[in-house]
């Protein structure tokens, strides 16, 4: 009886553990996009798309609620992705409302953090990227 119960564990840790990139996707995209409360994207596209499309008073108002509803959903799909990441689909869900990857505002596009293992200039002394990215500035030093 014993080994029966030892093979079935073994058994189901190899097939939650087969496919291993389908699991580790789901918990990186959920771990992303519970995130999002604290990252702001959502939120900030939408006040900045309404107030382009419907004007700055429209956008400051129905882009803050339209925002807002989308940073929860977000977050939602988030921890979901997050508990149930050893079981499929392995696909994102929800993506007729909320796109697969984060979104940012057109006026901002993401790039690396000006970090010396990721600059290969690093022996020179001089390197570009973000200052204090940490704290939401994004002035860049060295951007051509």
């Amino acid at each position: 009886m014993r080994n029966t119960l030892f093979l079935l564990g073994a058994l189901a840790l190899v097939v939650l553990g087969a496919g291993c990139a389908g699991p580790e996707q789901k918990m990186g995209r959920g771990i992303g996009n519970t995130l999002e409360i604290a990252r702001g994207g959502e939120f900030s596209r939408a006040v900045e798309q309404n107030s382009l499309f419907d004007g700055p008073s429209t956008g400051l108002t129905s882009g803050f609620v339209k925002g807002f509803d989308k940073t929860m959903a977000r977050t939602g799909v988030g921890i979901y992705e997050i508990v149930t990441f050893p079981l499929p689909p392995y696909r994102p869900v929800c993506t007729d409302y909320l796109s697969p990857r984060p979104l940012y505002p057109d006026s901002y596009h993401p790039r690396k953090f000006a970090d010396p293992m990721l600059s290969t200039d690093q022996y020179l002394g001089y390197s570009g990227g973000d200052v204090l990215p940490l704290f939401g500035s994004h002035f860049r030093i060295f951007d051509n």
